[in-house]
This record gives structure tokens, C-alpha cells and sequence, in this order.
């Protein structure tokens, strides 16, 4: 269906919108193939002239409708010499957001109502992925022909000094029939070749075998990833994925594999074709369990703590406790110690990790974001932290479409919704509040970033997996985010003013009084927010004068 078929009214008039921070104002409505746009205009001397709002559907999460005077009836039985009298119908149209924003559109007539409601619902659920608006964005300031994303594993092999000797890049999946959810290069150790990779990737859930996401430079140890192993309830052995980890550690008494799963749920995975690795195959690896929730359990856990937020009229007590119950703190404190633990096994004893649940796509790559975040000082700098998001969400297989399809106040509730992209970028903002000057990354990039992961302009975050991008042409057919976001005359607006390198690594604590609501997300639409946000400017603004006084 094309989408103009989806558009039963184009355009209103004298609609009055509602949004926060704003007075109402009066003025036409738009309705595109992908966004809504609503144009202030004189009326009634309530100067609504120059009021603009320009919303991309897509980022349209829930719509919600009242119509009032169904019929528009008229009035009659009336005596003579008396006038007809018209009711005339109207509408209202609530339309949450997936950045949490709540706009109120006003519209004159039940059918227009209607018909814009139905238009928005359809237009912002398209399930093709060449019918969504970054294959049809054209910036005039920029080329499809520059250059598409940050990091590859041949650039991150030759950057890092002393990884040649020992490992390599393997074109095995050149082809995405090894592992689908795989990039088509991969970092792995030299003495493992490509026929033990296949066979190792046979015994992986998806075909995920183990490979490097991190090179620790101080000691030569490293941070693997993959899908739990697949033992099964017969408890299968794999001699090519004995292999394969044997060749990681390189003769090393010890290392360390950290399950995202509990251990009831690691066994009861047997029972399905799943499990862990067996003490009696991989005597050199140490298995520790670090339960973290996903799925329908966090998608459920940002929906109170979203409910909890929005509504206002609770006392602070009964507000804390609707806090304290969405447990939305206790993912991000699990999160954090066990990151916390996977950069004390690398950094302070000296031991490779390799970490993993069940497909590897949600909190493994959680949890190996947030260790070299801890380790990494290139990491916390802007270009590297877009370049490690692009390593290891993008180009790592989070399946984004199916995360993303909805936030927190849709109707529709789909298996495979789960806001872990989101909460990385909260435990993100716990590091970058804990460590104010170690952190290049400012909050307004990690505010971006949550938008642009629901609803974007750019094709970094479209599709599944690098297999499902190259079948569109992402990056021929859509611009990238990151490449924007670095442009020189958007880095001042998204990084840290009070940032001042540091090679040390950074520990942020965990205990309950250090762990904050990431109050400039959850209440972004507030007068709190706002606050902040002009607090932000005189920050800047101290920074610069300092600057020039300087120089």
C-alpha cells in the first residue's frame, strides 16, 4: 500500500494544539506520509502567528481519541419564529510519544477527527522498512556518497598495538549463512581457522561463537562475547568450541565466564537445547552467574516508572514507592556491578571474560558496552563512544526494530519489545554523573541517541542485524547518525564542557544513594527539565568566558 492510501484527511483547520512548555495555540493541520505538521496561525488575538511543530510519525507511540457530539445533530419541535439551532461535532487526539512527550490536538468535526486519528495510527506503525522516512530524507548539507559509520574490524585490528601477533580477522561470514545476526568480519584468535569457526558457531545459539569485542592493552587480556552454548539435555560436547576458548586464554591458568542468565535459568535452558559450559570440558573457565532481567520483564519495568513519572498528583512517599516498585533502579544497579565485575577480572586480576545468556543480543552487549565504558579512556570520548555503540549494538546484531517498535504508553504489546538500548544509555548517565569530568559525553547526546533509537531520520538504527541492512542498502539509501552527530558544528552541542581526559579507569559505585532517576529522560516535559536545560547554557557559557580569559 503506498502511503498516501493511509491519508483519509490531509488537512484541518482551526485545530488548537497543546504541548508542554507552550500556550495553546490555533492553526492547520498537515498529515504527510511521515510526519504531522502543524502551522500557527492569527486567531482571536491570542498570537499564535509563527507556531510550528514538525513531528515525525514514527516517533508516535500511542494515539488516543475523544469525539463529543457524535451526530451534529439539529435542534427541532421548536415554536414558531424561533431559529434552528447546529451542534456541531468535534474531537480530541492525544498522541504520546516514544520520548515520552504528550501533544493534544483539538480538532473541529468527528470525521476529520477520526480520519487524522486512524492516518497517524497507520503511518506510524509501517512494518516496510524501504517505506520508512530515512530512505526518503535528503539533507541539503549532505552527500549519500560520504562516507557511512565509524569502525570496522580491520580499523580496530591495526589501531590496537599487539593484537596482530595473536589475532585476526575472519571473513567467515562474509556471506551472513555462518551466523545471521553476525557482521560479516570478526575479530578472532590467529591459531583458530575458519572451518573450527564454523563447527564452533554450530554449537552457539544463532550461530554466535565467541568472539573479541575488547583488547585490555595493559595486560593483554581480553572481553569475548556470544550465544549460550547449546549442550542440550544430553550434554553435547563441541571440540571446536573447546577450541576456540583454549586459544583465547593462550595458556592462562584461568578465566572467567560471566552468564547474564541465573543458574535454575541456565539449567532449565538445558531442557530446551540450551546450557552453559561444562566444568569437565572447559576446566580453564571459571562460569559466574550475574542474573539480568530482559525482555517483557524490562519492557514492563519501564512502563511504571513512566506511569509513575507522569502522573503528578501522588505525594512525594507514594511517589517513591511507584518508583522504588517499577524496579527500573534495580536493572541499572545489575547492570553496573555486573560491568563492574567483568572490569575487575580484566583490569585488577588479569583474566579474560567471555560473557553471554541466551542469544547474546540484549545484555551481553549491555553489559561489554558498559565494562569498556569502565576500562576504556578512548571509550568515553565522543567519537569513541559513537564507535563503540556502532561495534557493539549495531554492527553486534541488536535486533532494533523489534527492541524499538514501541516504548512505554503503546497499546499494542509485542514479545520481542525491551528497552535495553535505553537502559544502557540510563547507566551511561550514572557514569557520566558519578565521573563529571572523565566523561566527553553529555547528556543532551545519550537524550539524542534514546530518540533516534525509536524514531529517526538517519539509518543507523534501522533493521535487525548487518545482514538485514545490506539487503535494503542502508548505507547507499540513508545518511548516518554518527557521521552527523560528529560534524564540527554539532560537537560542541553534544559534548561534556567539563570533560578532562583521564587514563584511569573509572568504578562507579552501586550502592543505593549513588543511583539516580535519569530525571532529564523520564521528566524531560517538565518545568524541572527546563531548568536544567537553561542551567546547561550557563555552564557552557562560564566554560567559554574561562576559555578566553585563558588565551
Amino acid at each position: 500500500m503506498e502511503l498516501a492510501e493511509h491519508i483519509k484527511t490531509a488537512t484541518v483547520e482551526r485545530v488548537v494544539l497543546t504541548r508542554p512548555f507552550q500556550a495553546p495555540a490555533r492553526g492547520a493541520l498537515c498529515l504527510t506520509g511521515h510526519h504531522l505538521l502543524f502551522s500557527g496561525r492569527d486567531g482571536d488575538g491570542d498570537g499564535d502567528r509563527g507556531r510550528q511543530l514538525l513531528l515525525l510519525l514514527r516517533s508516535v507511540d500511542a494515539v488516543e481519541k475523544r469525539v463529543e457530539n457524535l451526530l451534529g445533530h439539529t435542534r427541532h419541535g421548536l415554536s414558531a419564529g424561533q431559529s434552528l439551532r447546529t451542534v456541531a461535532s468535534s474531537g480530541t487526539i492525544t498522541l504520546k510519544c516514544k520520548d515520552l512527550c504528550v501533544l493534544q490536538l483539538d480538532i473541529p468535526g468527528m470525521e476529520e477527527c477520526l480520519n487524522i486519528a486512524s492516518s497517524v495510527e497507520a503511518l506510524s506503525a509501517l512494518d516496510r522498512v524501504t517505506q520508512m522516512y530515512p530512505f526518503f530524507y535528503r539533507p541539503s548539507n549532505s552527500s549519500l556518497d560520504g562516507p557511512w559509520g565509524l569502525s570496522t574490524p580491520e580499523k580496530d585490528l591495526v589501531q590496537l598495538a599487539g593484537l596482530q601477533d595473536k589475532w585476526r580477522v575472519s571473513h567467515i561470514n562474509s556471506d551472513y549463512s555462518v551466523c545471521p545476526t553476525y557482521p560479516a568480519a570478526v575479530i578472532v584468535p590467529r591459531t583458530v581457522d575458519d572451518q573450527t569457526l564454523v563447527k564452533a558457531a554450530q554449537f552457539r545459539q544463532g550461530g554466535r561463537f565467541p568472539v573479541l569485542c575488547y583488547y585490555h592493552q595493559k595486560n593483554g587480556t581480553v572481553i569475548m562475547r556470544s550465544s549460550q552454548p547449546l549442550p542440550g539435555a544430553n550434554r553435547k560436547r563441541c571440540r571446536d568450541d573447546e577450541l576456540l576458548l583454549q586459544a583465547v586464554i593462550d595458556g592462562s591458568e584461568v578465566a572467567y565466564i560471566i552468564d547474564t542468565r541465573s543458574g535454575q535459568q541456565a539449567q532449565q535452558a538445558r531442557m530446551t537445547g540450551g546450557g552453559f559450559e561444562s566444568k569437565t570440558f572447559y576446566n580453564s573457565w571459571k562460569r559466574l552467574h550475574r542474573h539480568l532481567e530482559r525482555g517483557k520483564v524490562l519492557q514492563e519495568s519501564l512502563i511504571k516508572l513512566v506511569e509513575a513519572c507522569s502522573d503528578q498528583s501522588h505525594s512525594v512517599d507514594r511517589w517513591l514507592s511507584k518508583l522504588e516498585n517499577s524496579k527500573w533502579l534495580t536493572h541499572i544497579h545489575s547492570a553496573l556491578s555486573t560491568a563492574g565485575l567483568v572490569a575487575e577480572c580484566v583490569e585488577r586480576d588479569g583474566h579474560s571474560v567471555l560473557i553471554h545468556g541466551f542469544e547474546g543480543t540484549d545484555s551481553t552487549l549491555l553489559v561489554t558496552t558498559l565494562a569498556q565504558l569502565i576500562l576504556d579512556p578512548d571509550a568515553r570520548t565522543l567519537r569513541g563512544f559513537l564507535a563503540l555503540l556502532e561495534r557493539e549494538w549495531v554492527q553486534a546484531g541488536h535486533p532494533f526494530q523489534l527492541r524499538c517498535a514501541h516504548s512505554a504508553y503503546s497499546h499494542t504489546r509485542l514479545k520481542q519489545e525491551s528497552p535495553v538500548f535505553l537502559l544502557m544509555l540510563d547507566c551511561v548517565w550514572q557514569l557520566c554523573r558519578q565521573f563529571p569530568l572523565a566523561m566527553e559525553v553529555g547528556e543532551p547526546l545519550l537524550l539524542r541517541l534514546a530518540q533516534e533509537a525509536y524514531a529517526s531520520n538517519y539509518g543507523t538504527f534501522l533493521c535487525n542485524s548487518e545482514q538485514e541492512r545490506c539487503a535494503v542498502d542502508i548505507k547507499t539509501r540513508t545518511h548516518c547518525l554518527f557521521q552527523f552527530l560528529l560534524r564540527p558544528d554539532k560537537r560542541d552541542e553534544y559534548i561534556n564542557p567539563l570533560y578532562q581526559p583521564t587514563h584511569l579507569a573509572i568504578w562507579p559505585s552501586v550502592q543505593p544513594q549513588s543511583l539516580h532517576l535519569w530525571w532529564g529522560f523520564f521528566l524531560r516535559w517538565t518545568d524541572h527539565a527546563q531548568n536544567m536545560a537553561e542551567a546547561r547554557e550557563v555552564m557552557w557559557r562560564i566554560v567559554a568566558e574561562r576559555f578566553e580569559d585563558e588565551s
